[in-house]
């Protein structure tokens, strides 16, 4: 014990910060080292400045391993409540700094922040390897362990000792010194990479690359309020007079499906697809072959075959065999079902004279063309009936609906950045549930994609309940003009995917933070992908959908053509999602993980099941953020997995005749609750009453 306490003593001056960073004056000049006075105590945005995060982490950093210090130094027989919830609680400070730092870093960057991430992130994981790789810390887990079942707790007590000993295990304590040192340089290098790699892919996409435009007649089969919307990016980027479109998605998606300029569709999707795959600085192939290595040998040190059985094993899959079973199972259909549909936009380009074979920059242009021949429906009819605030309306009613629970804006909560909203979400009793951030729109610091993510969960501090403050980030269509922002239906879908990542943090309970809204990476969107199937049904758009001019409801007539149409293209959308997810576990089951061509690689894994030539991976190698830096390894898979709970939980709905259905809805809330209890399968099947059915998918993807 006492080597143990000189470790530590030398290991708080190696961080130098143990006297300026904890000094009075330092706590009283630093916002992130007091307890904040904002309402639920919010963080106070205004009053952060970068220099204040690194004497703050490095301050949380000594306060955890105080904490640490304090469960192993106590000559106390190990028990649940000096070990296990000891552990539990411990570092709160350090938490509070590192999740504001790394929202901002993904919704708010700039260089300098690029920068001290790449000085904070490095330490961050050495800091978790000290503690997960702490042997006198494990020693002290493990014998309560040992003893679970014979000292009187009760089942969640005994979950979150088990889960905390398998922690322990899958992070190396039991592996020997020797291998112990080389997983914390394994740690500290993918740290690293993973950093790098999306620092690279936020340049090519935000910064490295543009469309301009310069002659009118380019912008032919253009909507207007694209037009108007690439003459703002234009103006901001001082090319008044032109127009700009950018590779985000609300810029880059309409573009390919209504401008007539073929080439000009080919070298917009080209800077899309050839991200981080130039051969510059900003080239993310090195990087993604020592990430395959290190990940590799990673799962070998802790006794793995590869890193997805090693990700897999605390998954509903349990096996790559599974994942790849379930994947196979659906890519047959849906290649069959994609074949079809490129035969479909081949006979209309047939038909209209083109002597050229379709391009997978063809697809979106052509795909519209059928749409509105099959279902007399165009994308420009329905965004007038989708403006922004309406559709927040919209998922706001599904969820009073539900559950209940209503959202109160607050001008009174600090924001980072001035586009930002705050609401107060509470319960049908009115009483406090969570606070709820929402970030809608594109900007240069802000990462590709839409996420969910929190600066505090539900927590349980000496007999004090702690609600969650939620974060929604999202990139879509802005205001043009005097014009709202108008979605498309797709964004429409994304925005209730995300709020129900928002629901599931909004309701998640539990003593313990380890449990406390712990589910399986192929649960966890489940919650997201179950609220999509509102934002479609009549009932729900007639209460939402609203054109921003009139306040007409949406017409029965445009539902239809909606409804009708849902199945349209799915070949192409479930087939793009399973190439992405089969490369994905491709490369975390490489039996030679030294992959020396990534393109080749990429090309053999697509070759090998068949993709068209015109239909590329959701995600190629270069660019798939989800499996290389946004924590989806060996797990993209998982939207597909999570799709059939999905389509199977909203199926009850549907079939009792009530989408509201009360006591659904109570059951399901009471999932999102207790989700932590117990494994996912056990979960679900409390709400279903039964496994999951695959049908309900199939039927919703024209796949049976």
């Amino acid at each position: 014990m006492k080597k143990f306490a000189l470790f530590m003593l030398v290991l708080l001056f190696t961080l130098g910060s143990f006297g300026p960073a904890t000094d009075k004056a330092a706590v009283d000049e630093n916002p992130l080292l007091k307890s904040f006075s904002t309402p639920f105590q919010v963080p106070p945005f205004g009053e952060i400045k970068l220099e204040h995060f690194v004497p703050a982490i490095d301050a949380g950093i000594i306060a955890n391993l105080a904490e640490i210090d304090a469960i192993v130094m106590n000559q106390a027989a190990p028990d649940f409540n000096n070990t296990i919830l000891a552990y539990d609680i411990a570092g709160d400070q350090l938490s509070v700094a590192s999740r504001i730092f790394s929202n901002l870093n993904g919704a708010n960057t700039n260089p300098a922040m690029q920068k001290l991430a790449r000085e904070i992130t490095p330490k961050l994981t050495r800091h978790r390897d000290n503690i997960s790789l702490n042997p006198a810390l494990f020693n002290k887990v493990k014998a309560v362990y040992e003893k679970r079942n014979s000292m009187g707790l009760n089942a969640q007590q005994i979950r979150v000792t088990e889960k905390y000993y398998k922690d322990f295990e899958r992070n190396g304590a039991n592996l020997s010194p020797e291998n112990q040192t080389r997983l914390r340089q394994i740690n500290e290098e993918l740290s690293k990479t993973v950093l790098q790699f999306g620092e690279n892919l936020l340049a090519e996409t935000n910064k490295n690359f543009k469309l301009v435009i310069e002659k009118k007649q380019d912008l032919s089969g253009l909507p207007a309020d694209l037009i108007d919307a690439a003459a703002l990016e234009a103006k901001k980027d001082s090319m008044s007079g032109k127009w700009v479109f950018t590779l985000a998605k609300p810029s880059m998606l309409p573009f390919l499906t209504y401008a007539n300029n073929r080439d000009l569709r080919e070298k917009l999707y080209r800077g899309y697809f050839m991200r981080g795959d130039y051969g510059n600085q900003f080239d993310n192939k090195e990087l993604i072959k020592k990430m395959v290595l290190l990940r590799d040998e990673k799962a070998k040190l802790l006794g793995f075959k590869n890193f997805a059985s090693y990700v897999i094993a605390e998954n509903m899959a349990k096996t790559p065999e599974m994942v790849y079973q379930f994947l196979n199972k659906l890519w047959v259909p849906a290649l069959e079902r994609a074949k079809n549909e490129r035969a479909d936009l081949q006979a209309i380009i047939d038909k209209e004279g083109g002597k050229f074979r379709l391009q997978s920059w063809d697809w979106w242009y052509y795909s519209e063309k059928v749409r509105k021949a099959k279902y007399n429906l165009d994308e420009a009819e329905l965004k007038p009936y989708f403006s922004l605030d309406n559709v927040q309306k919209g998922m706001f009613y599904v969820a009073n609906k539900l559950y209940g629970i209503t959202f109160e804006k607050r001008s009174d909560l600090p924001i980072y950045h001035p586009e930002v909203v705050a609401y107060e979400v509470k319960d049908k009793d009115n009483s406090h549930l969570a606070v709820l951030y929402m970030d809608f729109h594109p900007r240069d610091g802000k990462r590709v994609g839409a996420w969910c993510t929190g600066y505090g969960s539900r927590q349980y501090r000496n007999g004090k309940k702690i609600d969650p403050i939620i974060s929604m980030v999202m990139n879509f269509t802005r205001p043009t003009g005097n014009a709202p922002a108008l979605l498309s239906f797709e964004e429409v879908t994304t925005a209730f995917h995300e709020f129900g990542h928002a629901l599931h943090s909004v309701f998640a309970d539990g003593p313990y933070d380890r449990t406390a809204r712990d589910v399986p990476r192929d649960f966890v969107e489940l919650p997201s992908q179950v609220d999509e199937n509102w934002a479609a049904e009549p009932e729900v758009l007639k209460a939402y959908a609203k054109h921003y001019k009139t306040g007409q409801v949406i017409p029965d007539a445009l539902i239809n053509k909606l409804e009708k149409s849902s199945q349209f293209n799915q070949g192409f959308m479930t087939t793009e999602l399973l190439a992405a997810s089969i490369l994905d576990m491709d490369y975390n089951t490489a039996a030679d993980p030294a992959i020396t061509d990534v393109r080749a690689f990429e090309k053999k894994s697509m070759d090998k099941i068949g993709l068209i030539d015109e239909i590329l991976p959701r995600y190629r190698s270069t660019y798939f953020q989800h499996s290389f830096s946004g924590g989806y390894t060996a797990g993209y898979y998982v939207y597909l997995w999570a799709s059939v709970l999905d389509a199977d939980a909203f199926e009850a709905f549907k079939s009792s005749g009530n989408i509201f259905n009360p006591e659904l809805a109570a059951k399901f809330r009471d999932l999102l609750t207790n989700c932590g209890t117990d494994e996912g399968m056990v979960i679900y099947r409390k709400f279903r009453g039964k496994d999951p059915d695959i049908t309900p998918l199939l039927k919703k993807r024209g796949l049976q």
